[in-house]
């Protein structure tokens, strides 16, 4: 779809949300890599959802810390690597009017927030300091990608 003057200003503005959303993933992505080294416990969480510290399971099993420090520190790259393409579909494509990168997006979007968020609630690790800034992301892709829907 090619971008009208009458729509210009809902496809800028959405867009913009969109790509802000890749940005925030980015230093997001960063600083869980970050968290992983000062704690090892993820951001919004606390030794009492996790029932230890960082230092108490380093103690414990030296192994299993190594093994969740490398998992977390390579999620922290996917989800930098996920906002690097979120800001850039959104910003090179949905800007303009395409639908192939508003479909990346959204599809992007559902796969991460359908197979990421369940398991947090079955955990017990559903928490709004923990999972506040996907549903606040969700937010700004949700209203981004309504004002730059391919089929008006």
């Amino acid at each position: 779809m090619q971008v009208t003057e009458r729509t210009a200003g809902s496809q800028a503005i959405g867009a913009l949300l969109v790509a802000l959303v890749g940005v925030g993933l980015v230093v997001y992505g960063l600083w869980f890599i970050i968290q992983n080294f000062k704690t090892l416990i993820e951001i919004g969480l606390s030794p009492d959802e996790v029932g230890k510290t960082g230092e108490q399971i380093r103690t414990f099993s030296p192994g299993v810390y190594n093994y969740i420090s490398h998992v977390q520190v390579a999620l922290g790259g996917f989800i930098a690597a996920t906002g690097v393409a979120i800001a850039f579909m959104a910003w090179y494509g949905v800007r303009r009017g395409e639908s192939w990168a508003w479909w990346g997006v959204v599809i992007t979007t559902v796969a991460w927030v359908a197979i990421a968020t369940p398991f947090h609630y079955v955990y017990g690790f559903g928490t709004l300091a923990h999972l506040g800034p996907t549903y606040f992301a969700l937010a700004f892709v949700a209203i981004g990608g309504y004002l730059t829907r391919p089929w008006r």
